[in-house]
């Protein structure tokens, strides 16, 4: 059976599976990532253990995907990732081909997760879509024209590190305001911290921000703690508006939604909606629908990568 090799590639753990051309994942696995020092060292690992499964399952490899952090698809490189053990620019597509004899490609994680949505999701026929991640951060992948937008240099896309805030708050990055400080789950978690004193009978008064989870926010809305509500308000109103402006730049028939974040739907969805619509050029409005990822968990990363490789293989 011909398969590809689809490999999500994290601070700790690499998540991969074997997945046939219609998107189903026929066996999955995950591995250390940061027991290795070096790649050459984690690449050869994962080969022996990939191998023996090749072989025991009579799988006919086409070709391997990689989503990973800072992944740039031009060079084949990860760069510069800061939660890796592998610093610098690491050439993962050259020494993956290298060991496994197959066609390897690699873009960055939020990219990968996008083509999955292309390809096996939601956004099945659509040739204009954005795919937003509300996770720890906030990912993102912009296709247009049927095709994944990379940049000149394989960065583009990145709606996360556009500032949402003149001034705001301090991102990872470097910079201040960026969208991801407030629309992830560590800015719903900023968000309660910075506004506690205004809400002291909230029940997330107490819980130190080490503690506090998004689930926790999230739990507390169902007992309409003002708090809760107030943080995720903010992170729909930020998001609202950075949609607003990157449908004016690329005027995409729907924008997808995946993450932590997402899942509290009630809470994202309409709200976010509310506030781009109030926020769109007048061409725009009522022509963009934000809808759920069809992907499911943590397959999202596996297919993702998958879909990456079948992508160009054909």
């Amino acid at each position: 059976m011909k398969v590809v090799l689809g490999i999500d590639i994290g601070g700790t753990n690499t998540d991969y599976g074997f997945v046939d051309h219609s998107g189903e994942i026929l066996l999955r696995s995950h591995y250390s990532t940061d027991k290795f020092n070096k790649f050459e060292d984690f690449v050869n690992s994962l080969y022996n253990e990939v191998s023996v499964q090749i072989r025991e399952n009579q799988y006919e490899l086409a070709g391997i995907g990689i989503g990973a952090p800072n992944g740039n698809y031009y060079h084949g490189t990860i760069e510069h990732a800061p939660n890796l053990n592998w610093k610098g620019i690491v050439p993962a597509v050259k020494l993956f081909q290298k060991k496994f004899n197959t066609p390897v490609y690699l873009t960055n994680d939020a990219n990968a997760a996008t083509i999955g949505e292309m390809l096996f999701g939601g956004a099945k026929g659509y040739k204009d879509f954005i795919y937003i991640t509300l996770g720890t951060g906030v990912g993102s992948g912009i296709v247009v024209n049927g095709q994944l937008v990379y940049g000149h240099d394989g960065f583009a896309g990145e709606l996360g590190h556009t500032i949402a805030v003149e001034n705001g708050r301090q991102c990872g990055c470097g910079r201040k305001g960026c969208l991801e400080t407030y629309a992830s789950v560590t800015g719903l978690r900023k968000s309660v911290e910075l506004l506690k004193e205004d809400y002291q009978d909230s029940s997330l008064y107490d819980i130190s921000f080490e503690k506090l989870t998004g689930k926790s926010i999230y739990e507390a809305t169902k007992n309409n703690d003002k708090l809760a509500l107030k943080a995720f308000d903010i992170a729909a109103e930020k998001l609202g508006k950075v949609l607003a402006n990157a449908i004016a730049v690329t005027s995409p028939k729907a924008i997808f939604l995946f993450g932590g974040l997402a899942n509290a739907k009630e809470l994202i969805f309409e709200q976010t909606k509310n506030y781009m619509e109030e926020n769109l050029l007048n061409i725009y409005k009522n022509k963009v629908d934000i809808l759920p990822s069809q992907m499911i968990g943590n397959e999202a990363a596996i297919k993702g990568a998958a879909a990456l490789a079948w992508n160009e293989i054909g």
